[in-house]
């Protein structure tokens, strides 16, 4: 009888922890991903080590490879890496992927524009190009616009979630500088051509308290970081985290060793509660890389 109990229980175990896993998706966020030391056509060699296909999500910080874009045979090795025509992937451009141009490319690619809104599983994403500048008020207009259009109409997303490359948060209150973490701190970036004082404090963040206000959680990631993490909150509630990574500049395996970790971000949710969770993991630890 006894047994007969214990095998009945550990078989509805294995249901609820069946239905469990098949209720909760799993998201990563890499930020800062290219390989040093190559002539630029690399990811961070501990990224072949991930199932990435374990995973119903992938977001990207941006720098990819340190020339993402310098050919077309590069873009091609990201799509194989990342899948970029998947909806679920999502890059975030970061000055390492564009300074070569081409953007077009990624376009033709993925049928989206360099910067984009989707949803997914009820989170509504904001992937922002913050490489545009007002030498291409089009495009740069048309940006803020969709940012606006969103942040107006979003009703029944659990989250909006902002990604981005640069630190363009300078000024948020209760927050420190981007300098002191990311490797950016665009302090003069504006979001449009229509005001000179069009920066993510006067033009976006006012538009994000909004979103706040509906009972809508927003969160903003920046991936122009190396070995560093953060994960902070603004004085109105607004969630700011990022990180990247950096150890492959150590060739050396004792040096390598000594330097600062390298972090990733695994989210889990549960799309039919609306909860989202999230840790920093080891990257090391993640991709199984050893020094010995």
């Amino acid at each position: 009888m006894i047994k007969k109990f214990l095998y009945s229980l550990f078989f509805l175990l294995s249901i609820l922890g069946v239905k469990a896993q098949k209720d909760t998706l799993k998201y990563i966020f890499m930020g800062h991903t290219y390989q040093y030391y190559t002539p630029g056509y690399k990811v961070d060699l501990r990224i072949m080590n991930l199932d990435l296909k374990s995973y119903d999500g992938i977001w990207l910080g941006g720098d990819v490879c340190s020339e993402s874009m310098m050919s077309y045979s590069t873009l091609a090795y990201i799509d194989s890496v990342f899948d970029l025509k998947s909806p679920t992937t999502l890059w975030a451009l970061g000055n390492h992927d564009t300074r070569n141009g081409n953007w077009v490319w990624l376009e033709e690619l993925t049928g989206r524009k360099t910067y984009y809104t989707t949803n997914y599983k009820g989170i509504t994403y904001i992937v922002l190009n913050t490489n545009l500048t007002p030498y291409d008020c089009e495009q740069l207009n048309d940006q803020y616009n969709m940012i606006v259009n969103v942040c107006d109409t979003i009703q029944k997303s659990s989250h909006l979630i902002l990604l981005m490359h640069h630190g363009i948060w300078n000024g948020v209150p209760g927050l420190p500088s981007p300098a002191m973490y990311a490797q950016s701190n665009l302090i003069y970036y504006n979001f449009n051509c229509y005001s000179e004082e069009s920066t993510f404090l006067n033009a976006v963040y006012p538009r994000l308290l909004e979103v706040k206000s509906r009972g809508v959680k927003v969160i903003c990631i920046v991936g122009d970081m190396g070995a560093k993490k953060i994960d902070m909150v603004s004085d109105d509630g607004i969630h700011f985290m990022g990180t990247g990574l950096n150890r492959s500049k150590y060739p050396d395996p004792e040096e390598r060793k000594q330097s600062p970790q390298d972090w990733a971000i695994i989210f889990k949710h549960v799309p039919k509660t609306g909860w989202l969770g999230w840790e920093f993991v080891d990257f090391d630890v993640l991709t199984g890389f050893s020094y010995e």
